[in-house]
């Protein structure tokens, strides 16, 4: 079973590489993240996450996470985006990608993963970075949230947005959201070293 799960890795791996416009031949690409906070720059590992680290930058390079907000954020926890634009609308997604939480990577504070609904396989464009070492996200005898990268610049940033005044919000009907959207201005995938 194992060996199934690492050729269908391969396999979509070898065909999104095929897309040059995310960098197929850098293993470790890095994605510059302006905000209205500041700027944060993330390292994404495609050696562990390779469809994950396609995925979000799919997202990247075609300008969907440019104006979007960081709609959840739990002190303590985690700080989420990617998902909606300022008005609170849900931003289009593209199909749900395979859960990679199996790759050795943790949910420890500075790190970027997947938000997911219940079902494992239900990643799509929602991220979040860990804010704290979240070691129940991590898969056990459970499907976890799959880290792809880590945040090399900035992880002050994300560590003030931790820390801004949340309430419920009635057009999302959720808690945790920002009081004063906080706003991702535009992603850009960096040129490889």
């Amino acid at each position: 079973m194992r060996i199934i799960v690492i050729l269908l890795t391969l396999i979509c791996f070898h065909a999104s590489a095929a897309n040059t416009n995310i960098d197929p031949n850098n293993l470790y690409p890095k994605v510059k993240l302006e905000t209205s906070k500041g700027i944060v720059v993330v390292e994404l590992d495609r050696v562990r996450a390779p469809i994950t680290v396609d995925n979000f930058l799919t997202y990247v390079v075609t300008g969907k996470y440019d104006n979007t907000i960081f709609h959840r954020i739990i002190e303590d926890f985690i700080v989420q985006g990617g998902g909606y634009d300022s008005d609170f609308n849900i931003k289009k997604v593209k199909e749900n990608i395979v859960n990679e939480s199996g790759n050795g990577l943790k949910n420890n504070i500075g790190t970027i993963a997947m938000a997911k609904e219940n079902h494992p396989h239900t990643a799509n464009r929602q991220f979040f970075f860990n804010v704290a070492d979240n070691t129940s996200l991590n898969p056990g005898r459970r499907w976890g949230y799959t880290v792809f990268g880590y945040i090399i610049q900035g992880e002050e940033v994300i560590m003030e947005m931790s820390k801004v005044k949340t309430d419920f919000n009635e057009a999302m009907a959720w808690s945790d959201v920002p009081v004063e959207p906080i706003i991702l201005i535009k992603a850009t995938l960096l040129p490889a070293d």
